[in-house]
């Protein structure tokens, strides 16, 4: 449990007993930026994407999107992806691709 740091006093006794100290600042450590994405590998991702375009499945689930069969579309992307929530993540960024197209469009 993190208690509140409170100042030492100095003295041996009491709340704040001990010897003045200041607390040090660590930097974060490498282990805790794994699974953060950089601006190059989020700019390279792109450009593939932009080059390669849909993967077939993609395609299949912006079409049942814009049947209104949502939760097939979620069912789909699940089949194809191994988890609901990268499922979710999946058919909200291929509704936003489908709101792109329509706003390209017109």
């Amino acid at each position: 449990m993190a208690a509140e740091k409170k100042e030492r006093t100095g003295i041996i006794v009491g709340e704040n007993k001990g010897h003045k100290t200041e607390a040090r600042v660590v930097k974060p450590r490498v282990s805790r930026t794994k699974g953060h994405l950089s601006k190059r590998t989020a700019f390279v991702r792109e450009i593939v994407k932009e080059v390669s375009g849909l993967a077939p499945y993609e395609r299949r689930v912006i079409e049942l999107l814009r049947n209104s069969k949502d939760k097939r579309a979620r069912k789909l992307a699940k089949k194809r992806l191994g988890t609901f929530g990268r499922a979710k993540s999946k058919v909200d960024e291929l509704q936003r691709v489908i709101a792109e197209s329509r706003r390209a469009g017109h």
